[in-house]
């Protein structure tokens, strides 16, 4: 059991058998070597002890933990259909006129072709326009470049999605 000070959300998935923890952080981060490091650093004392392991075994994922990371994201502006989580962090999207959302479109699938995947952003909070902005910037980038910036936009979403998963009412 956990302390009596831990808040109760991350009590409660401090309290988590193995099987249920390890699914429940594969829906926040589809790379498994990222769950299994906050899997083993169990319990957290703190949510920011758990936003800082998450951070540090997103800063030591190598190339294909990453992409298996990334392939857990669909394109923007096309959240997959029962993924509540895309859908609620790309709404931004979900009104825009539909000449943004053919040119998102288009820049997506330009970015997907010259880095080999999805263009990842934290999306949530973002309007349609500011995340188009962002995919016209970023595809001009290094491809080690983009790669750190990936990873760092990654880490943002996790620590959004761990404090769905701990918050106290989950």
């Amino acid at each position: 059991m956990t302390s009596t000070s831990t808040p109760p959300g991350l009590a409660r998935f401090n309290d988590l058998e193995e099987h249920s923890a390890l699914a429940a952080l594969h829906e926040a981060c589809a790379s498994t070597a990222w769950a299994r490091r906050l899997l083993a650093a169990r319990p957290y004392a703190s949510t920011e002890d758990l936003y800082s392991a998450s951070d540090a075994a997103m800063a030591e994922l190598g190339t294909a933990d990453l992409a298996e990371a990334m392939a857990g994201h669909p394109p923007i502006g096309r959240p997959r259909p029962g993924d509540p989580a895309s859908a609620r962090e790309q709404s931004g999207m979900a009104g825009a006129a539909e000449a943004l959302k053919a040119e998102m479109l288009e820049l997506n699938l330009a970015y997907q072709e010259r880095f080999g995947h999805v263009f990842l952003i934290c999306a949530t909070g973002r309007t349609a326009e500011e995340m188009r902005d962002a995919v016209k910037e970023r595809i001009g980038n290094a491809p080690e470049q983009e790669r750190e910036i990936v990873r760092t936009e990654l880490g943002r979403i996790n620590r959004i999605r761990l404090a769905r998963l701990v918050a106290e009412d989950a």
